[in-house]
């Protein structure tokens, strides 16, 4: 062990670090570290977890080593002592945060994305998808392992149970002392982002590289009057580079109406544009801006459960919007890859037949979300796919999941990816 400290940054170490929990930017040698050893439990706050300390002592490795004399391996902010995972001292953070009103499908849409972006980024996108910390993913891996590959999935089993209600508190958050004020922070989802060997902007990897960042907010959470300093969990919003608001046509008397269908006429009917217009004001006033200025990063609507309502749009649903924009091509060990792009015109031909319904049934989702936003795009999606059954017994919707098969999961994604992060996903143009 060496006791040398060493001043210098390391080469691809960021300038700034982000904290994805309180979101403080901070110096990289600001960073505390997190102590080993079993007695030096006890944080100032963080009280049942050991104790962060800005070292002194170093090992040869570069590792911190604490007060007991063990090397350490996990990093914290200085801010609010919660983990900070390594790749993002190296890649920057990508903020998504998506919200929407209780029982939208907010969960049920997150885990589809993941679950599919975990397959359709490596293979049509040639770039790598992977958790950057599989413990603070803990809980969307379960709802993925639940809804798509559960040791039940060839039974009937109602939606509710397959993935639990996203509460106000519990695991989803985490509790940090500041003194006699105790703050809860959401727990973020973090995956890596990387172009692959094959990727036509591979030499520009370091440069395109990002950290993944999704929040996960119980509806209840944007109700009007829940934002306080002791429960900032949606300020994550002002962070944001793509905003997702999840509305369930399924919840509106007037879209009921046209379904005519008895097992969705007897769901639960709410207004979900206050939803919206209290996520608008909280980012006007955390984002500084005026009342009068429109957010001008992308603001993607999407509507779930299209399996239910696809007809109303008076077109047959289409296929995944993305084509092979180049043959395969040798890869030098005897695999063959190519590259596909966004059909960025076949999102934006469905987002207008969207829009133009909504305008027709429920104006005042249009209005709110094109009042706040510069640019918004409307995607319809299914977490589940086609399948889904209306359980007698239990008097609800039912899949097995074993006929899971998410329709559009992606596409807000990949939009957001494309209009944010250019260089990552490549888009197609139709003459």
């Amino acid at each position: 062990m060496a006791e040398a400290v060493n001043k210098s940054r390391p080469t691809g170490i960021l300038e700034r670090v982000t904290c994805p929990h309180c979101w403080e930017q901070f110096a990289p040698e600001k960073t505390l570290w997190i102590a080993e050893h079993a007695d030096l439990l006890g944080d100032d706050r963080l009280p049942d977890q050991p104790r962060r300390f800005l070292p002194t002592r170093f090992t040869v490795k570069g590792e911190a080593i604490d007060a007991k004399g063990f090397p350490c391996h996990q990093l914290a902010c200085p801010n609010c002592h919660l983990i900070v995972p390594r790749p993002l001292f190296e890649m920057e953070p990508l903020f998504l945060s998506i919200f929407g009103a209780p029982a939208s499908g907010k969960s049920y849409f997150l885990a589809a994305m993941t679950w599919e972006l975990r397959k359709v980024l490596p293979l049509a996108f040639q770039t790598s998808f992977a958790d950057s910390d599989p413990v603070m993913n803990r809980n969307l891996n379960e709802y993925e392992e639940s809804v798509f590959s559960g040791a039940t999935n060839s039974e009937l089993i109602p939606l509710g149970n397959l993935i639990r209600k996203t509460e106000e508190q519990g695991d989803l958050y985490d509790s940090v002392s500041f003194g006699n004020q105790t703050v809860s922070y959401p727990r973020p989802f973090l995956f890596s982002l990387q172009p692959q060997q094959s990727h036509p902007n591979q030499a520009k990897a370091a440069r395109l590289a990002r950290v993944v960042t999704l929040y996960d907010n119980a509806g209840e959470s944007f109700q009007p009057g829940k934002d306080s300093a002791a429960n900032p969990v949606t300020r994550h919003m002002a962070q944001s580079r793509v905003l997702f608001f999840v509305f369930d046509p399924t919840q509106d008397s007037r879209f009921q109406a046209q379904l005519n269908q008895p097992e969705i006429g007897n769901s639960r009917t709410m207004r979900q544009e206050p939803i919206l217009q209290e996520a608008a004001a909280r980012i006007r006033r955390y984002a500084g801006l005026r009342q009068s200025e429109r957010h001008r990063r992308p603001l993607i609507v999407i509507l779930t459960k299209f399996d239910a309502w696809w007809n109303l749009l008076g077109s047959d649903p289409p296929d995944n919007p993305w084509v092979h924009s180049r043959g395969p091509e040798s890869q030098g060990n005897g695999s063959s890859t190519s590259m596909c792009g966004l059909d960025v015109a076949a999102i934006e031909r469905q987002s207008k037949l969207a829009r133009t319904l909504l305008l027709k049934l429920c104006p005042e989702i249009v209005t709110a979300a094109e009042g706040f936003a510069e640019d918004v795009i409307y995607v319809p999606a299914s977490a589940v796919g086609w399948k889904v059954e209306f359980d007698r017994r239990n008097k609800t919707s039912a899949i097995r999941p074993t006929d899971a098969e998410p329709y559009w999961a992606t596409v807000p994604f990949l939009y957001g990816l494309y209009r944010s992060a250019p260089g990552l996903i490549p888009a197609v143009s139709r003459r």
